[in-house]
C-alpha cells in the first residue's frame, strides 16, 4: 500500500534541524560574490589595466542584471516546498518544467537583445574609450552564459524547496572551481584577457548547470511514486497554474527593482554630500552585504519550512517553523551587530588605508550595526511570505517602504546630511518589515488545517 503523503502532526523542527538547513546556505549565498572576485584576481595578475577596469564595469552591469531576474530562484521555491509538503511529488516536477520555460525563454530574449543591453548600459556608466571597448567585448562573450545563470537559478530554487541545502554548497563550490580553471586557461594560459575570462565564466556556467540539472532530476527521480514520464508535459502547460507562477515572479521582480531604487537612491544622496561620505557609506555597505549571507541563510531556511507546513495544511508547523527559524535569525543578528561594533574599527583599517574615508566610516558604523540589528524582520519576513508565495504582499511592503525612504530621506538630510541619511536608511528596512507584519495574520488566518496522519490512515 502506499504511503500517504500527508505530514505526520508531531513535527521535528527544532533549532537544530534549522541550523542544519541554513548552514549550508549560508556558506553557498557567501560564495555567490566569488565568481567576480575570481575573474578580478585572475586578471588583476594577468591582464591590462584595461581589462581589469573592464571586468569592473561588466560585473557590476551583470550584478544588476541577475539581482533583477532573481524572482526565477524565489518564485520557485515557495511553489516547490508547498507541492511537496501536499506530498504531490508530479506537481514539484511541473513547476520545475514551467520555471525552466520561463528562464529558458528569458535567457533566449537577453541573447536576442545582447548588443542594445551591452550599448545602453555602458552608456549609462562613465569609462575610458578603452575600457568600454573591452569591457563591451567581455559582456558579450558572458551573455551566451546568461540562459544557463537563469536556469541555474531556477535548478537552486527547487534544491532550497526541497531541503537540499548540502547538494546547493557543492554545487557552487564546483560552479567557482570551474570558473577558477577556465579562467586560468583562457586569460592566463592562451592570454585572451578579459574576453578570455568572459569565456571561461560563460563555460562554466553551462557546465554547472548541467551537473545541476543532473543532481536535482536524480533527486527528484527517487522521489516520485508515480509511474508516468519524468516530465508531466500536461501539466506543466496548464494556463492558470502558468499564470499563477508569472503573476508571482512578476510580483517578486518589481519588489526587487523597489529595493534597488531604494539602495541607488542612498548611494546616489551619500555621493551629494562628497566623494569622502560615499567612500564611506560604500565600505559600510560591505559589512551589511556580508551580514545579509547569515541572514538570508535563516530566511532561506524559513521558505522551505513555511512552504511544506502550508502545503500540507499544518497550523501548529507552520507556527513552529516562524518561530524556530526567527529565533535563530535574531540571535544572529545580535551577534552580528555586536562582532561589527567590536571588530569595525579594525575591519576599516583592513578595507581602507584613505584616514579621512576611515574616520568617516568609523562616524557611522553604530548605524551599521543598528541596520544589521533591524534588518533581521524583514530577511525573516520575506522568508515566510515567499514560502507562503504572498507575492503581492511582498510588492506592496517594497513599494509603501521605497517610497516612504525617499520622503523621509528627502526631509531627514536637511536636516543633518549623511546622519539623517542614515537614520531614513534604517527606517527603511524597518518600514519593510512592518507592512509586511501588516499582512502577516491574514496569511497566516489563510492555512486551512488538514486531517493528521492517523485519521487518514487504514483501520484493520
Amino acid at each position: 500500500m502506499t504511503e500517504s503523503p500527508t505530514v505526520q502532526a508531531s513535527s521535528p523542527i527544532t533549532r537544530g534541524h534549522v541550523l542544519r538547513m541554513a548552514w549550508p546556505i549560508i556558506v553557498a549565498n557567501a560564495t555567490v560574490p566569488l565568481l567576480g572576485l575570481v575573474d578580478t584576481a585572475v586578471i588583476g595578475n594577468l591582464g591590462s589595466v584595461f581589462d581589469l577596469g573592464a571586468i569592473a564595469l561588466g560585473s557590476l552591469i551583470l550584478s544588476f542584471l541577475y539581482w533583477s531576474f532573481g524572482f526565477l530562484r524565489m518564485g520557485t521555491t515557495g511553489f516547490v516546498a508547498q507541492a511537496a509538503g501536499a506530498g504531490d511529488e508530479l506537481e514539484v516536477r511541473a513547476i520545475l518544467g514551467r520555471a525552466l520555460l520561463i528562464a529558458a525563454l528569458l535567457g533566449l530574449l537577453v541573447l536576442v537583445l545582447q548588443g542594445p543591453l551591452v550599448h545602453l548600459s555602458l552608456a549609462l556608466l562613465h569609462g575610458s574609450p578603452d575600457v568600454e571597448r573591452v569591457a563591451a567585448r567581455y559582456l558579450e562573450v558572458r551573455l551566451w552564459g546568461a540562459p544557463a545563470s537563469l536556469a541555474g537559478m531556477v535548478v537552486r530554487g527547487t534544491l532550497i524547496g526541497l531541503g537540499y541545502s548540502r547538494d546547493l554548497l557543492l554545487l557552487e563550490l564546483l560552479l567557482n572551481g570551474l570558473n577558477l580553471g577556465m579562467d586560468l586557461v583562457f586569460a592566463g594560459l592562451l592570454g585572451w584577457g578579459a574576453a578570455g575570462v568572459a569565456l571561461g565564466t560563460a563555460i562554466a556556467e553551462w557546465l554547472s548547470l548541467g551537473l545541476s540539472l543532473t543532481v536535482v532530476i536524480s533527486r527528484l527521480s527517487r522521489r516520485r511514486t508515480d509511474h508516468g514520464p519524468f516530465w508531466p508535459w500536461a501539466r506543466i502547460a496548464l494556463r492558470a497554474q502558468l499564470a499563477k507562477l508569472l503573476g508571482a515572479n512578476a510580483d517578486i521582480m518589481l519588489r526587487t527593482v523597489l529595493l534597488l531604487v531604494g539602495f541607488a537612491w542612498f548611494t546616489d544622496q551619500g555621493a551629494q554630500f562628497g566623494d569622502v561620505v560615499l567612500a564611506g557609506n560604500h565600505v559600510l555597505l560591505q559589512f551589511i552585504s556580508f551580514g545579509a549571507f547569515f541572514l538570508d541563510g535563516y530566511a532561506f531556511a524559513a521558505e522551505a519550512l513555511i512552504g511544506r507546513a502550508i502545503g500540507a495544511r499544518q497550523l501548529a508547523v507552520f507556527d513552529l517553523s516562524v518561530r524556530r527559524s526567527s529565533e535563530l535569525a535574531l540571535l544572529s543578528a545580535l551577534l552580528l551587530s555586536l562582532l561589527l561594533l567590536a571588530a569595525g574599527p579594525l575591519l576599516v583599517k583592513l578595507l581602507t588605508d584613505l584616514p579621512a574615508v576611515r574616520a568617516q566610516a568609523l562616524l557611522y558604523l553604530p548605524f551599521a550595526a543598528l541596520y544589521l540589528l533591524l534588518a533581521v524582520g524583514a530577511f525573516q519576513l520575506d522568508g515566510i511570505f515567499i514560502g507562503a508565495t504572498h507575492t503581492r504582499a511582498m510588492r506592496n511592503a517594497a513599494l509603501l517602504s521605497t517610497g516612504a525612504f525617499v520622503l523621509l530621506a528627502s526631509w531627514l538630510t536637511r536636516w543633518d546630511q549623511n546622519r539623517g541619511l542614515w537614520c531614513a536608511f534604517i527606517t527603511f528596512v524597518i518600514a519593510r518589515a512592518a507592512a509586511l507584519a501588516l499582512y502577516y495574520p491574514a496569511l497566516r488566518r489563510s492555512i486551512v488545517a488538514a486531517p493528521v496522519a492517523s485519521e487518514l490512515a487504514p483501520h484493520g
